[in-house]
């Protein structure tokens, strides 16, 4: 795993975080790993794991962190993830974050960059409304940003003081945006 590219995406709703996760996955020969699709896979591929993710579903309940990590830990067990991975959407709390840790370090791994696209909150709010879909509501867009503020923005502090923050401007064409991801988790 010493040449793997283990990356992790952060940023608002909005931001281009899970357009620019699949461009660079496919630039770098990694997976794009978001959590939605590890918790659609689960369920799919029946297992017993797959059944209890899909019973906390079917409630519509949110799945646990522990539920969360359970299938965090399968699906980077997964040859593809040999390689690396980018992951979007986990970690999503700073728990989440020491759970991360700690799946790697059981798998002799760590994190090599952490990537955050921003932009300023108004490109956010117009990307939202912009999409068409019944429930982004300009209301919805704010409570879903502030959701994101206080949960998920502790992170960003967090990875920076590790040194693994990559911070991009995410106001930008989509190829701008993925040159300054490539440039910015290129090896030194």
């Amino acid at each position: 795993m010493a040449d793997a590219k283990r990356i992790v995406f952060l940023g608002p709703p909005n931001s281009g975080k899970g357009t620019q996760a699949v461009r660079l996955a496919a630039a770098l020969g990694i997976p794009a790993i978001s959590t939605g699709e590890m918790l659609r896979s689960a369920v799919a591929a029946g297992t017993p794991l797959g059944h209890r993710v899909s019973d906390v579903m079917d409630r519509g309940e949110l799945v646990s962190d522990d539920l969360m990590a359970e299938v965090v830990k399968a699906r980077l067990a997964e040859d593809d993830a040999k390689v690396g991975f980018l992951l979007d959407g986990y970690p999503r709390t700073l728990p989440q974050v020491e759970t991360l840790d700690s799946i790697l370090e059981s798998i002799g791994a760590s994190i090599d960059h952490v990537v955050m696209i921003d932009a300023p909150e108004p490109v956010l709010v117009e990307r939202a409304l912009g999409r068409g879909r019944k429930d982004d509501t300009e209301d919805v867009v704010k409570i879903r940003l502030e959701e994101y503020r206080s949960k998920t923005e502790p992170l960003v502090g967090h990875y920076r003081g590790l040194g693994l923050l990559r911070e991009i401007d995410g106001h930008q064409s989509m190829d701008a945006v993925q040159q300054a991801i490539l440039d910015a988790v290129k090896d030194q």
